[in-house]
């Protein structure tokens, strides 16, 4: 059986394995949301910044990209998505049916947020979200790149989604 995995945030720009399909996904009952501290990658311990994350809630929708992984390297896309989204265990690794743009729906290795993390931040308002991000950065780089590499790429691929524009927008003000 093919191995799918869901991109969100950004696996969408930088999924890391060799991948032989890539389709735009939708997932129910979970929102995008700039709902995790990051203390890796965008942020350190004295200064967190904000990574996405999928947050569980009714009615929600997020549309996203269905990546089908190499055949024969499933163990090593695994292994590699469990080191780079697991690093400080705020995500919970979960198997999500999601639909393909073409109408097919596959069980996708999702990473959703623990909101009993201490990383969880749920909720924060706009402003807020706008200030962290504008000022964090982490090993991986400033945050706003992560907000604006993410927020183009859902362009590029055509995928709307009005609070990542609002927060580029801001953000970029706050520069």
């Amino acid at each position: 059986m093919t191995m799918w995995v869901f991109g969100y945030g950004s696996l969408i720009w930088n999924p890391g394995f060799e991948v032989d399909e890539m389709r735009i996904a939708t997932l129910e009952g979970y929102a995008r949301s700039f709902c995790m501290r990051s203390i890796h990658h965008r942020g350190t311990d004295d200064n967190p910044g904000l990574v996405l994350a999928l947050d569980e809630a009714a009615g929600a929708r997020c549309h996203g990209v269905g990546f089908s992984v190499h055949t024969g390297q499933e163990d090593e896309v695994l292994a590699y998505l469990r080191e780079r989204e697991l690093i400080s265990s705020a995500y919970l690794e979960k198997h999500l049916e999601i639909t393909l743009a073409d109408k097919r729906r596959v069980a996708a290795v999702t990473f959703v947020i623990d909101p009993n993390h201490v990383q969880y931040c749920g909720g924060l308002d706009f402003e807020e979200q706008a200030l962290i991000i504008a000022r964090a950065h982490g090993g991986r780089g400033p945050n706003s790149e992560y907000l604006f590499n993410t927020a183009a790429h859902l362009h590029e691929l055509g995928i709307s989604d009005s609070d990542l524009d609002g927060l580029v927008a801001r953000v970029k003000s706050l520069s």
